[in-house]
């Protein structure tokens, strides 16, 4: 091993899930985040592959945030044999444990669900990812260090981390090894974000890791008071609907924030006194630890919003069912991107109704159900259910807790000189494609990459980065939509297509067709595996 520094990207490189890096100098190895893959299902199944490394061989982890696309993976490391400490500030390792515990609960229940299903007869059982108690003891192994304090996570390696302004307890990472200082932004929040100062960061680097999942979008500018306003009129005119507002969030962050929001429109006479039900566990352990850290957050002043009384938590399932019969209440539910937990529940009992309003507050990656809704889609798929979409489809982009083309142009800026290279990863690829051009122009001596997953480089100092592996072709193909969102798009409108075939003989003759074609493919794939087997085979 020589003793230059290597760099390994394993996850959201030109996709917004599974963050996940791998340092790598003089025999020590070290890993920024490991995150879940979240989106379509070939996504998903990469979390289900080996480790591109040896757990046991990972001396330490540095997580920047407690979210699952960046955290979900380190039960399933643990697991597997790392031992190590994960590195972290308070404030995630106190969010860490419920989040982590909620995702083996969700692996744990969405295995049950989809190993009932009648399609899957007499195939083999899955297996969860993960368990609740792999969760449990991943969160064991987190070790706090506060913001600007230097700490050595593995032999040859010193780091300390900076607010990245994302959400309670996010963080920057600035290394040191083999010569080499490199900074990874992890997820930056926005200017001006509710809760936490702006984002802040090292200068004069050799290389620099910088997310851009809104690398090709500028929003308008907007303050904390003008959100306020839009969220107020988006709630009035759902509420004069008469039935519910359904808002898709993520337990951690967007949560507390729509509730700070609402207390004070309420607080203010600007809303009606409305129940307000937050139908997610984790977002009320989420809640309680923001209460715990309430001295650090900004722009409380003076509103309740961790013990307000109209906020309603609901815990157990039955509480959750209940929710079915309201009109005219405001429902908030995880997860924020409509893939998992009860929100799925909520929006097949509130798709279909006319009267019901879905708000989308936050990031939708592409291939996913909230992406998907809200690019159009007449009908969805949810749960091995046909639904209707008749609900009325809302969305306001100013709460997002990542910055946006202006302000990571801004952040990168802030960094220069930056001798070596800069790569943007944690986008989709015209995001990524759209901020590197920006940001080649802004600094014209600094290489600018968009790396691959499974790409490996070579870090030296005050020089450009050296590629020494190429990406993974099989994972760009599963980033975006699959054939299994195309083939939900199709099995939702199937049925009412045949059924607008009058004609009996008509609408037989094209089943016969399909499976005529389904049949072709079949044969296909039997005659190539005989070609391979060879005609001296059997």
């Amino acid at each position: 091993m020589g003793r230059e520094l290597t760099l390994a990207f394993h996850g959201a490189a030109r996709t917004v899930t599974g963050s996940c890096l791998e340092f790598t100098c003089e025999g020590s190895r070290l890993l920024v985040d490991c995150g879940l893959f979240q989106g379509s299902r070939s996504l998903e199944v990469l979390n289900r592959e080996d480790f591109a490394f040896d757990p046991a061989q990972i001396d330490a982890v540095i997580l920047t945030h407690a979210h699952i696309d960046h955290s979900g993976l380190l039960p399933r490391l643990v697991a597997q044999g790392f031992t190590g400490r994960i590195w972290c500030t308070p404030a995630t390792a106190d969010l860490l444990r419920p989040m982590l515990a909620d995702a083996g609960r969700i692996q744990e229940a969405d295995t049950q669900r989809r190993n009932r299903r009648r399609d899957r007869a007499g195939e083999e059982p899955f297996e969860p990812l993960y368990t609740e108690a792999d969760a449990l003891a991943a969160w064991g192994q987190a070790h706090p260090v506060e913001l600007h304090d230097w700490f050595e996570p593995a032999p040859g390696f010193r780091a300390r981390l900076w607010n990245a302004g994302h959400i309670l307890g996010s963080a920057s990472v600035e290394l040191e090894a083999g010569g080499t200082r490199v900074v990874c932004s992890g997820d930056l929040g926005p200017d001006n974000k509710a809760f936490h100062p702006d984002p802040d960061a090292p200068s004069g680097i050799d290389h620099l890791i910088c997310e851009s999942t809104y690398g090709d979008r500028a929003r308008e500018e907007m303050t904390i008071e003008g959100r306020r306003q839009l969220l107020a009129a988006e709630i009035r005119g759902a509420l004069a609907r008469g039935g519910n507002l359904v808002i898709p969030t993520f337990a951690l962050e967007r949560t507390q924030e729509l509730l700070l929001d609402i207390a004070w429109l309420v607080r203010e006479k600007a809303l009606p006194d409305v129940p307000v039900f937050i139908d997610s566990p984790l977002a009320g352990e989420a809640t309680r630890v923001f209460a715990r850290h309430a001295e650090d957050l900004e722009d409380l002043d003076g509103t309740s919003v961790f013990q307000n009384p109209a906020f309603r938590f609901t815990e157990s399932v039955a509480e959750s069912m209940r929710l079915n019969s309201l009109s005219g209440a405001i429902i908030m539910a995880a997860s924020g991107m409509c893939e998992a937990g009860r929100i799925r529940h909520h929006l097949l009992h509130n798709l279909h109704r006319r009267d019901s309003t879905i708000l989308f507050v936050g990031y939708q990656a592409e291939g996913s159900l909230g992406r998907v809704i809200l690019e159009g889609a007449g009908r969805v798929r949810i749960s091995g259910q046909d639904v209707m979409v008749r609900a009325q489809i809302r969305r306001i982009d100013s709460y997002s807790a990542h910055a946006d083309q202006g302000e990571l142009l801004d952040w990168i800026s802030a960094r220069a000189p930056v001798a070596g290279t800069l790569f943007l990863d944690h986008g989709e690829e015209a995001a990524a494609e759209a901020l590197r051009r920006l940001a080649q122009s802004r600094l014209p001596e600094t290489q600018v990459a968009v790396p691959e997953i499974g790409e490996l480089y070579a870090l030296p100092p005050a020089a450009p980065a050296r590629r020494m592996r190429t990406g993974r072709v099989e994972v760009r193909e599963a980033l975006g939509r699959d054939w299994q969102n195309a083939y939900a798009d199709f099995a939702t409108g199937l049925k009412r297509d045949l059924a607008a075939i009058a004609d009996k003989r008509q609408r037989e003759a094209a089943i016969a067709a399909m499976r005529k074609v389904l049949e072709s493919y079949t044969a296909h794939r039997e005659d190539q595996r005989r070609r391979r087997r060879g005609p001296h085979r059997k």
